[in-house]
């Protein structure tokens, strides 16, 4: 990448030019850890569609860094034979961050081992598939003593029985619907022309009857078939029969 180009980065360890990040990282003052390549890659394709005067060479410097970030990065993740750190190793970041995850590397390492270890010895192992021997028959309780035919029917006519019913005579029935007011406020509304929507539900029972009956002068408003008007604030709504 040249010297002139502008492309920079933000990360939480560093922002600024990219070819200074790669220099430092080269220069382990930077863990190569705590960067994200794949937010780098990100940055640069957008970078490459906003500068389009840049040039095959940034692209070629560009792909070698980061080819060389991901193999110093998979070198600093994947375990190591010997727990001993090198300088190069410890020169890679805090020495007691590197030596601590060397540590819990080796006892993941230890645990791996010893799970191969009893897989293996499991292999040799079969399930015993028999009963008890005769003379040990009479110590196992038999589960099937107390179980007979008039035991199971009840069980049974339980498990399939059909559920209660429900009461429901405390809930109020509601006997109309949306559709049947339809009819009913057209048929008045053609004869009367206007009509206050206090008069239209003067003669509900209680207020279920007139939400369904508001319901249904909604639905002739929506069709264009009536007209409403309200002079005031929560005052009186005007119904005016449209045809």
């Amino acid at each position: 990448m040249s010297e002139q180009s502008d492309f920079a980065i933000e990360l939480p360890v560093f922002t600024g030019p990219f070819r200074l990040l790669a220099d430092l990282i080269l220069e382990q003052k930077i863990d190569v850890c705590d960067v994200a390549v794949a937010s780098i890659t990100d940055r640069f394709l957008a970078y490459a569609k906003e500068t389009p005067d840049w040039s095959l060479e940034e692209a070629t410097w560009f792909l070698a860094v980061c080819a060389v970030l991901l193999e110093l990065k998979v070198h600093r993740l994947m375990p190591k034979h010997e727990l001993e750190l090198s300088e190069e190793d410890m020169a890679g970041g805090s020495p007691d961050l590197a030596y601590a995850r060397s540590i819990e590397l080796h006892a993941f390492r230890g645990a791996a081992v010893d799970l191969a270890r009893r897989m293996e010895l499991e292999e040799r192992s079969f399930v015993r598939d028999v009963g008890p021997a005769e003379d040990f028959a009479h110590l196992y309780p038999d589960v099937m003593a107390n179980v007979t035919a008039a035991k199971l029917a009840a069980l049974a006519a339980t498990l399939l029985a059909p559920p209660p019913i429900l009461d429901l005579s405390h809930v109020t029935p509601i006997n109309i619907s949306v559709a049947d007011e339809l009819g009913n406020v057209a048929e008045r509304l053609e004869g009367m022309g206007t009509l206050s929507f206090r008069d239209l539900v003067s003669d509900c029972e209680n207020r279920v009857y007139v939400v369904v009956r508001f319901l249904a002068l909604l639905e002739l408003f929506r069709d264009g078939r009536v007209e409403l008007a309200q002079a005031a604030t929560f005052g009186e709504i005007e119904v005016t029969w449209q045809g």
